[in-house]
């Protein structure tokens, strides 16, 4: 109700509003601003209440309190309470400042029907069906107040669960055209630079038009730059912008063909720090009761920006804390490596996959292999699979010449004594060399997808699915047993490890996708760069629009040279 208070006060022009609501023994205040409440003030809410009447005093230079103020309410005639604004010395109320607080009343006693019903679903039914009736009497008038009511509940609704900023814009652009039927919809906000842009609507169709170039500065001349310094909505036609914009402002304007244009800034806790703009290319009276709908607008769009623009910024520091982990490859003699991660279609998704290759401190020359998968798609999983990756390093160092089943039963082990929650599937896996240009291949498999096996010299063969595994890594699940076992690599062969992301597709079975693959690196020619085997892969056997992460990570043994032992 505070909302409605601070209307109040930017319609009228009053340093303060208050609603006042009927309650039992005593009353309820919203004040604009908060705590500004005063006992006179209060006082002549209840008169309103008791008189069932608008009340407007015009106060006086010793100190009587200027007032004005009308009853909300109900759908049977009861009296919810009062809205009203006051001001310090003398004050005349016109006839608009009166209408545009039985405006502004009207719609706030709809929002307090709206407020009473269980959910919000109810209230919009139950709402449409009270307006409904009441338009019967009030015929095009309250047809008007019931769509806009019914847009400003929309809109409570549909920019309450936005994510990002385009969705935001998009949800803003439907509300709007639904009942405002603007031409053009612009959200601009400030950047860093100083400089208000608009962040999104060209994939639509829409040039940006609410100011020039790449930006514009709140100390332009156009009237977005206006609402931002004001604080205030901006409402031009052509006439207005001729005599108080430059002509930049007024060539823009002819250039889209527009024949309204309204500003409403975006304010949130550090100022405000945008605007909404809606232009009309049809003659368009932008009235008082219009103007109200478009700050309420804008104040639920802000909020929603402001929410967007935080898990734009958690989502931007999961994917960096990602990226870091997935560190370039280090060259390893006698191996060909490549990998590649490709991150979800969605962008608001981050995941826990992971590729790792590190040397050992066993045998000469071995290294350690690891491709996992922490359960999870936000901040919390990318955070755990770098403790993940890390604590696995550190397990490995510190059992030199163990198996790699039990590297991961350590890694099990150290998660349940930490309360560490991770979850999910990995493959690692510790690569020797052998005599005569030969690998040994040692792996364990905590429930993830197989890896795959090219042979040399077998023209026409799919790629072997190493398919043995164990239990996948979850808090719940006992740590073991695991188990390790062993393939000689000969040279020429490839070894792919992935994550599910690769085969994992509503369009087509597991296990039709992993043979898929499974085929297609077998057809790649031991000539072509394992990077572009691996493009090839993604681009193939992947989901076109993939809903998770995908990690892969190829080893190619090198061809046998005698002279080189």
């Amino acid at each position: 109700m505070n909302r409605f208070a601070r209307l109040a006060t930017r319609l009228l022009g009053t340093p303060r509003a208050l609603v006042w609501v009927a309650a039992e023994g005593s009353a309820v205040v919203e004040s604009w601003p908060v705590g500004s409440l005063d006992a006179e003030a209060s006082a002549l809410c209840r008169r309103v209440a008791e008189l069932g009447a608008p009340l407007a005093l015009a106060g006086d230079a010793d100190g009587a309190l200027a007032f004005a103020g009308v009853p909300l309410v109900g759908p049977s005639g009861e009296l919810l309470g009062v809205l009203a604004a006051t001001d310090t010395g003398p004050r005349a109320w016109s006839e608009e400042d009166l209408r545009d607080l039985g405006d502004l009343g009207a719609a706030c006693s709809a929002q307090m029907r709206l407020r009473l019903r269980s959910d919000e679903v109810q209230r919009a039914g139950e709402a449409a069906g009270e307006a409904a009736s009441l338009a019967e009497a009030e015929a095009d008038r309250m047809e008007t107040l019931l769509s806009r009511a019914q847009l400003l509940l929309r809109a409570a609704e549909d920019l309450g669960d936005t994510s990002g900023l385009k969705e935001v814009w998009a949800r803003v652009s439907g509300l709007a055209g639904g009942e405002l039927k603007p031409s053009h919809v612009g959200l601009d906000l400030m950047g860093e630079d100083g400089l208000l842009r608009q962040v999104a609507g060209a994939e639509a169709g829409q040039a940006p038009w609410t100011g020039p170039g790449e930006g514009y500065g709140a100390d332009s001349g156009w009237p977005g730059a206006r609402a931002v310094r004001e604080g205030r909505t901006v409402v031009v036609d052509r006439q207005k912008l001729t005599r108080g914009y430059t002509p930049e402002a007024v060539a823009g304007f002819d250039a889209l063909g527009l024949h309204t244009l309204a500003c409403v800034p975006l304010s949130g806790a550090e100022g405000v720090f945008g605007v909404l703009a809606l232009g009309w290319d049809v003659p368009h009276v932008v009235d008082s009761a219009e103007r109200a709908v478009l700050v309420v607008l804008a104040d639920y769009t802000a909020r929603a920006v402001e929410r967007a623009s935080y898990l734009d910024e958690r989502v931007s520091v999961a994917l960096r804390l990602q990226q870091a982990m997935l560190t370039d490859l280090v060259p390893v003699p006698g191996l060909e490596t490549a990998a590649l991660y490709r991150p979800a279609a969605r962008q608001d998704m981050v995941g826990g996959d992971w590729y790792d290759l590190h040397p050992l401190l066993g045998p000469p020359g071995a290294w350690a292999v690891t491709v996992g998968d922490i359960t999870g798609h936000d901040l919390g999983a990318a955070t755990l699979m770098g403790q993940v990756r890390s604590m696995l390093r550190q397990a490995d160092i510190d059992h030199p010449d163990r198996p790699p089943h039990q590297a991961v039963e350590a890694l099990v082990r150290a998660c349940q004594t930490l309360g560490l929650p991770a979850g999910g599937t990995l493959v690692h896996a510790h690569l020797t060399p052998r005599p005569a240009g030969h690998w040994q291949f040692a792996w364990t498999n905590a429930g993830h997808p197989p890896p795959l096996l090219t042979h040399p010299g077998v023209p026409g063969e799919p790629a072997e699915e190493l398919g043995a595994h164990d239990i996948l890594i979850h808090p719940g699940l006992p740590p073991g047993p695991r188990t390790t076992h062993t393939r000689l690599l000969a040279p020429g062969s490839t070894l792919l490890l992935y994550t599910d992301g690769l085969v994992e597709h509503r369009e087509q079975d597991l296990d039709a996708a992993t043979g898929e693959a499974a085929r297609r690196l077998a057809a790649a020619s031991t000539d072509t760069p394992l990077g572009d085997v691996l493009e090839h892969l993604a681009g193939t056997v992947a989901p076109a629009h993939p809903e998770d992460d995908m990690v892969l990570l190829a080893i190619r043994i090198a061809p046998h040279n005698p002279s080189a032992c």
